[in-house]
């Protein structure tokens, strides 16, 4: 992969459509994610490494290190 790996993704509650800019781990996948709207805990979809591969803009960094989810930790 080319290219600075991004460390920003907004993720986005499906429950109530909350937005929030948060910094992804670089070195791990993060599971589970407490909503700042509605307090909802967010897990990965099914085929998914984390939350921000899930509900984010950018998935996350292991992914972009790996050029794709086939080689991350799912």
């Amino acid at each position: 992969m080319s290219g600075a790996i991004v460390l920003e993704s907004t993720i986005t509650c499906p429950q109530c459509g909350v937005s929030k800019t948060e910094t992804m781990p670089v070195n791990a996948c993060q599971y589970f994610y407490e909503c700042t709207g509605c307090g909802a805990l967010l897990r990965p979809k099914p085929g998914d490494c984390c939350v921000f591969c899930s509900y984010g803009t950018v998935a996350c960094p292991p992914v972009q290190m790996a050029g794709g989810r086939d080689g991350c930790c799912a």
